[in-house]
Formats: C-alpha cells, sequence, structure tokens
C-alpha cells in the first residue's frame, strides 16, 4: 500500500469519526488568557484557605512554648495532649455532645416544617399563600441581632431560656425562611401528573407527600440540610445570648469563653486542637455530600 492511499484512509477515517457539520472549537489567545488567571485565582485562593487550616492543625499538636519559638515549623513530637486536655479538661466533650443534640434535633425539625410548608405553598392554591410566602422571605432579610432581646424575654417568660430546648426552637424559628425559599423551587418544578396519578391510585394527601413528592425533591432536599447544618453548627450569636447556663454550652461558647479558662493565661496548644475538634465534623460533612450539593444546585439553575 502506498504512502497517498495510507493518507487518503486516515483522512477518511478522521471524519467518519466526527458528526457531519460538528468543528471542533479552537482555543483562542484570550480564551488561554482568561483560563491562566483563573488558574491562578483559584491557587491563590486555595492557599489562603489550606494554609492556615494546615497551620492551625500543625499547632495543635505543638505546646504553647513551641507555638512561639517555632510557629511554622513542624511539631517537635506528635502527640494528643492538648486533644486531650481539650476534651477533658475544657469540658468539650459535653460541649460537643450539647452541640450534636442542637443541631440534629433543630436540623430534623426544620427540614420535616420546611418541607411541608413549601411543598403546601408551591404546590396548593391556599388563601393567603403568597402573603405566607412573602412574610417568610421577609425572614431572610431580619437580622438576627435585632431580635436577642425579645427572643430573650420570650423564652425566659415560657421557661426555656438557658435550656437546650429553648436553643432548638429559636434555630428553627431562623433557619425556616431559607428552606422554604430554596425547597419552594423544587416543588414548584415537579410535574402535577405524577401527583394526579397518585390520587387516582387512591393515595392521600400525607401519602403523596412522603412517598412520591419528597423523594423526588430528594436533591434539594441534600443541599438545604447541608446548608443548615454548616450554619446551624457555625451558630454564635444565638446560643451566646440566649444560653448562658454553662451546663448547656454548645461549642461556639466555649470557644469563646476559652481564653479565660486558666485567668487569661491561654494553652495554645489546646485552643488549636479545640478549633481542630469544631471543624471537623463540617469537613467531614462536606466532604461526603458535596458531590448530592453541586449536583442539586446546578439542577435547580437549570429547571
Amino acid at each position: 500500500m502506498s504512502d497517498d492511499t495510507r493518507s487518503m484512509i486516515a483522512i477518511d477515517h478522521s471524519a467518519m469519526s466526527k458528526p457531519a457539520g460538528v468543528r471542533t472549537p479552537k482555543a483562542t489567545n484570550s480564551d488561554r488568557v482568561v483560563e491562566t488567571i483563573s488558574h491562578i485565582i483559584l491557587a491563590v485562593w486555595s492557599a489562603i484557605v489550606i494554609l492556615p487550616m494546615l497551620w492551625t492543625l500543625f499547632s495543635s499538636f505543638k505546646s504553647s512554648a513551641e507555638i512561639f519559638t517555632s510557629p511554622f515549623g513542624l511539631p517537635g513530637s506528635w502527640n494528643f495532649d492538648n486533644y486531650v486536655s481539650a476534651w477533658v479538661k475544657n469540658n468539650f466533650g459535653q460541649m460537643f455532645l450539647n452541640t450534636v443534640i442542637v443541631v440534629g434535633a433543630s436540623l430534623i425539625l426544620v427540614m420535616l416544617l420546611g418541607a411541608m410548608c413549601a411543598y403546601v405553598l408551591a404546590r396548593f392554591s391556599v388563601p393567603g399563600s403568597r402573603i405566607i410566602y412573602y412574610l417568610m422571605l421577609a425572614g431572610l432579610t431580619f437580622p438576627v441581632f435585632l431580635a436577642i432581646v425579645p427572643l430573650f424575654f420570650v423564652l425566659k417568660n415560657i421557661g426555656l431560656q438557658g435550656t437546650l430546648p429553648g436553643l432548638i426552637i429559636t434555630y428553627v424559628a431562623f433557619a425556616l425562611p431559607f428552606t422554604v425559599f430554596f425547597l419552594f423551587s423544587f416543588f414548584k418544578s415537579l410535574p402535577y401528573e405524577i401527583q394526579e396519578a397518585a390520587y387516582v391510585d387512591g393515595a392521600s394527601e400525607w401519602r403523596t407527600f412522603f412517598q412520591v413528592m419528597l423523594p423526588m425533591a430528594k436533591p434539594g432536599l441534600a443541599a438545604v440540610a447541608i446548608l443548615n447544618f454548616l450554619g446551624l453548627w457555625n451558630q454564635f450569636l444565638l446560643p451566646v445570648a440566649l444560653n448562658p447556663s454553662k451546663d448547656q454550652w454548645v461549642l461556639s461558647q466555649g470557644m469563646a469563653s476559652f481564653s479565660a479558662a486558666a485567668g487569661y493565661q491561654v494553652d495554645y496548644g489546646a485552643l488549636f486542637a479545640a478549633v481542630i475538634i469544631t471543624i471537623l465534623p463540617v469537613l467531614i460533612v462536606y466532604i461526603l455530600f458535596q458531590r448530592q450539593l453541586q449536583g442539586s444546585v446546578s439542577q435547580g439553575t437549570s429547571k
């Protein structure tokens, strides 16, 4: 076979491998410049986020003296004494349990109530539903610090001030508007034919919601659950202002009072260990569910 014949066969094969009328886009110089600048910005931003976290992690294995003498070096010995001190001596174990209880109960309640409210507002023509929806949106614009004093007296009058149930109710109240706003569009975009088919099969409203419509909104539920978890876990102002009972403290209160643990002589190694204990659950949850978060956001924007 001659060289000309081989070149013709190669040309025919490349032409057959591409659909007719489809051209391969060529990267221009401006595209390469934009891509390069984008990668540089992402690299700088990644360094800004990752390096402080690594420095905190390494410092959690050092003593206070070693932190000041060698702040950017590796620990001389890798031991977990700081973590034991933060967990036991500073009562972080009880605070961690209180945080899990408060955030877990709040998340379950706000997801259940928010999904039910968003479903009714999106799928049914209830009198005043539009007003209720706008009131929910107004709740997103209300600053938290303006409600601290009224909330304090309300919880005190009903006997829940300084208790975990009072903090759970407050968390649910502030997270509910965002949950309804986020899930409203998901329930609104679901096909009405499936809902009508469930009615034809004899399903009640409750069964249609829990067994048909709620599973179809699973991407939106996963996304709003992750966002609510991050916000509730990192909540600082509400527990500090409304939960002064020390045996009911959560992690944010423990971190705020860490500097006064030993007459303002701070054990910085234990402090950094406490920071790692506080942020570790958030990192684990985000790493495990980041695919659901990205997929649900892209699905919501495409609808």
